[in-house]
């Protein structure tokens, strides 16, 4: 078969540097692999994925650059000027980042990050440490001597290659494009509709693995855009007494910057040892456009139901905006406070505390429609959960309806006959998405749940943009039935807590549904209803406590009386007793769109810029606020304590680890 010879420069030179990364690879497992244990195939396989896409990415680059007539190695006699010093280069490049690399985990246990770039704020001081900690002089040496290899190697290479003669090819044409796609397939690395993400790494059993199956490449480049500082540490120590006061710490530690502190059960509410929890985080589930709220189009009858018979909380703000950051905050306890991305991408932050991983002697579940790829939520969940039963389209039955999967029917409908089964007490989370566009409504459901169709402007005055909108709202209120009848049909029922909580809220124009500041402050992207329902143990109650999705695990806990230690932000809501009245009547949202901060406070919201000269304070209830004097010492205070909770949030994102 005669291929075209740029094709086979590139292949060539690309399968070189596959080999090369290969290599490094076992190099990285013979020296650090802690076990000792059967050789770690899975993770090998999946590392030579991320090795085989930047083997692809260069050899892209390589096949371009022989396109190019003064750079082609068979035309050019000059070419070789340019094609041995440019190979060389990028060898020692991938082996000086490799050294770094390793030495970077045998210090942190983690593939390199773009954090590193900070040692060269301080150049003479890095290098210092650097020179009194390792072998610098022998790791020269051994540089140069495999470089000296390289250069070898890549003459003889390019001479061999040189030399092959110019044969007469058909469909030249015909076979770049397919080279080009064969190259495009590597880099994306999967044949699912989501590309191979560095989070796929985190799915194996220990943290070695996952480690080893990544590559400082795609560590490095993933974490570039989260390089800024992560938090102020003249800001922590600062405020260090003041925010252990604020959450609760029992043994507050300045020098150690202790923010540990126990769960303990809840008082006066005891649930039965062993029981079940399902913690459905509801997509969208915007406060104002429901019924809860006395929404004239009474779109979700019968989730007021429930919350007419649970524990309801009516002032529940998740602490920001977009589904990614609902999920960190809910599990971790942290509200997620990135600027340009989400926690969940950044794989400095992988290792967190999740509080289910506590649930000792339980199943855990995680069920979700699609694919846990997505906003890379399956790194923070593989990672940090032992034993996790990760429940994905793949493992479900149902047709696939939009990009996100399976309908939120067959998801409820399977996850509650799939707990049925269970023989152990089980912690179940699952994720919704139907109520979010494309608004898709199963055509296999069109019989027992009827579209409505209403004028514009009657929508619009209930804060609904589309009868699209409405019916997929109404759709959920409609899975939410199916999923509770299925569930009062299984043996698991009366010793289950249920729990729900919207992912965030929807920005639109709430009008007249809700007081004043909903509108001036955006707070419909972030009010949300929250239930706990167990109708057997918990009677019927609503309740007005600032809640955020960060205290739903620590009210967990301790409604279900499972012992557990806790490092993160969030407040056990059934305990009002353990917190100062600071704490107790406060919480905290995050705009990433415009970089600023809200901070409730009793009636009062305090919202400022991080960068900037933005300061309000508004009421939430259509009350005065402070004026003059009064005005400025509630700004300072409140000021202070939203800079002291972002600092210690940021801090804690970094050392909440499991």
């Amino acid at each position: 078969m005669k291929i075209p010879r740029p094709i086979q420069w590139a292949a060539s030179l690309g399968g070189l540097f596959l080999a090369l990364f290969t290599v490094l690879r076992l190099v990285f497992y013979f020296v650090f692999d802690p076990a000792g244990g059967s050789f770690p195939g899975a993770a090998f396989w999946m590392g030579f994925k991320f090795d085989a896409r930047f083997a692809c990415f260069l050899a892209a680059a390589f096949f371009l650059l022989s396109l190019v007539p003064p750079l082609n190695p068979f035309r050019a006699p000059r070419a070789r000027r340019f094609w041995l010093p440019l190979l060389v280069l990028l060898t020692l490049l991938v082996l000086l980042i490799y050294v770094v690399d390793f030495y970077h985990y045998d210090y942190l246990q983690q593939r390199l990050t773009a954090t590193s770039l900070t040692l060269l704020k301080d150049v003479a001081i890095s290098s210092e440490m650097v020179w009194q900690s390792y072998p610098v002089v022998r790791l020269l040496l051994a540089l140069v001597a495999l470089v000296l290899l390289a250069t070898w190697g890549y003459r003889r290479f390019y001479r061999r290659m040189a030399a092959k003669p110019k044969a007469p090819v058909r469909r030249r044409g015909l076979w770049y494009t397919a080279f080009l796609l064969l190259l495009l397939a590597g880099i994306w690395g999967s044949v699912s509709q989501f590309a191979l993400r560095w989070s796929n790494a985190f799915s194996f059993n220990n943290n070695f693995e996952g480690q080893l199956a990544l590559t400082p490449f795609e560590t490095f480049l993933n974490t570039l855009k989260f390089r800024g500082k992560a938090y102020d540490d003249k800001r922590i120590d600062a405020s260090y007494q003041r925010m252990a006061t604020f959450l609760g710490v029992e043994r507050p530690d300045k020098a150690t910057r202790n923010f540990t502190r126990a769960i303990a059960p809840a008082p006066g509410m005891p649930l039965p040892k062993g029981m079940n929890v399902v913690l459905v985080i509801c997509e969208s589930f915007s406060a104002y456009k429901s019924s809860m709220w006395g929404n004239p189009l009474n779109s979700t009858p019968y989730f007021k139901s429930l919350c007419d018979s649970g524990v309801f909380f009516r002032n529940c703000f998740t602490p920001s905006h977009g589904t990614a950051r609902g999920v960190w905050a809910t599990l971790t306890g942290l509200p997620d406070v990135e600027r340009l991305e989400t926690s969940s991408r950044n794989p400095a932050l992988v290792d967190q505390h999740i509080l289910i991983n506590d649930f000792a002697g339980y199943s855990k579940y995680y069920f979700i429609g699609g694919s846990a790829s997505w906003a890379n939520i399956r790194g923070l969940l593989s990672n940090n959960i032992a034993g996790l039963n990760l429940v994905e389209q793949e493992d479900l039955e149902g047709e696939q309806i939009d990009v996100w999967g399976i309908s939120d029917k067959n998801l409820l409908l399977q996850a509650a006959t799939r707990l049925g089964k269970e023989q152990k007490p089980f912690f179940a989370v699952i994720q919704t998405a139907d109520n979010h566009r494309p608004y898709t409504i199963p055509e296999e459901d069109l019989g027992e749940f009827k579209k409505v169709s209403l004028p514009d402007a009657q929508l619009q005055r209930a804060g609904f943009g589309s009868n699209e909108e409405l019916n997929a709202f109404r759709y959920t209120d409609f899975c939410f039935r199916k999923f509770m009848e299925t569930a009062r049909q299984q043996p698991y029922f009366d010793n289950t807590l249920f729990v729900f909580v919207g992912d965030h809220g929807v920005k639109g124009e709430v009008g007249t549904l809700m007081p004043a500041a909903w509108a001036s402050e955006s707070l419909e992207m972030f009010h949300v209803p929250l239930l706990f329902y167990a109708p057997k143990h918990l009677h019927a109650a609503q309740r007005t406590t600032l809640a955020s999705q960060s205290d739903i695990l620590p009210s967990i806990t301790s409604l279900v009386g499972m012992p557990a230690t806790y490092t993160a932000m969030g407040k056990n809501l059934f305990d009002s007793a353990r917190y100062t009245p600071d704490r107790w009547k406060s919480s905290f949202v995050f705009y990433p769109s415009d970089a600023t901060f809200g901070y409730f406070y009793g009636d009062l919201y305090y919202r400022r810029q991080i960068e900037g000269p933005m300061r309000r304070i508004v009421s939430l209830s259509g009350a005065p606020v402070p004026q003059g004097a009064a005005a400025d010492s509630a700004l300072r205070v409140l000021d202070a304590q939203l800079l002291d909770w972002w600092e210690t949030n940021r801090y804690l994102a970094h050392h909440n680890r499991k």
